[in-house]
């Protein structure tokens, strides 16, 4: 079908009411393999019904106009949520890498850590110091990158923090990555893409997480040292795992096989 774009959001056509993964394909095999294909020929010279061609049309016209102005929330809405790692390039830059340790309960203020990392700089907002300062760290963030946050991070936060808005687009990598033939938690998908750990954190999960809170608040201020670091290579490992997911995942869906 040619080379794979440079972005697949500006491949992707399955936000279009009506489009499916197969209609889909039969687009990029007809040659529509980015909006700016699609809109270089005739409307009539695409494979699809005419009341698609219409919507098709249409909305390809406003995703251009959208991502001109970095609209992250309407492709959050229009995109199948399985599929919103295929904005990763076009809003790579407005990148929020998230994820949150707990003392091991179940309620809004039992978030112990919250660490944010934009690609360049860490953020870690700890409880009783300056964990209510986290909604204002999301304010330019388009994707917020998580292992698991459909069913952990992001339930956690919206409870914590009911009054904020979180209209980013979300990238769960281990659902991702599940598409690609990895399983496993994020400890373990590192090692199987080779990503060593510090000594100081490695064989640390989230069970030492609670117990390092626990031996903080004992006055254990070298215990909160060791959270920090081992949440913040869990946040900066994110990226490298990000970045052979949608390598790998481009070239299935792109190929069919996804």
């Amino acid at each position: 079908m040619g080379p794979a774009p440079q972005s697949m959001l500006e491949a992707s056509f399955i936000h279009v009411q009506g489009v499916g993964r197969t209609t889909e394909l039969r687009l990029w095999e007809a040659g529509a393999r980015s909006w700016d294909d699609y809109l270089g020929r005739p409307d009539h010279e695409w494979p699809v019904s005419p009341a698609l061609r219409a919507r098709l049309s249409d909305t390809v016209h406003e995703s251009v106009e959208r991502l001109e102005v970095e609209d992250f929330a309407y492709f959050a809405d229009t995109l199948p949520a399985a599929e919103h790692w295929r904005a990763v390039p076009s809003f790579g830059h407005r990148m929020a890498f998230l994820d949150i340790e707990t003392n091991g309960g179940m309620e809004p203020d039992d978030i112990t850590v919250i660490g944010l990392f934009d690609g360049r700089t860490m953020h870690q907002f700890v409880k009783g110091e300056n964990l209510h300062q986290f909604p204002e760290a999301l304010d330019e963030a388009a994707i917020i990158v998580t292992f698991f946050g459909t069913g952990f991070d992001l339930p956690f936060i919206r409870r914590a923090f009911p009054k904020l808005p979180m209209p980013q687009l979300h990238v769960d990598l281990c659902y991702m990555l599940r598409r690609i033939g990895y399983r496993g938690g994020l400890k373990s998908i590192e090692g199987q893409m080779g990503i060593r750990r510090s000594n100081a954190t490695v064989g640390l999960s989230g069970m030492d997480a609670v117990r390092l809170w626990n031996e903080y608040l004992r006055g254990n201020r070298r215990a909160l040292q060791t959270l920090l670091h081992y949440n913040a290579e869990d946040v900066r490992n994110m990226s490298d795992l990000l970045s052979e997911g949608y390598r790998k995942l481009t070239t299935r869906v792109l190929s069919g096989e996804a």
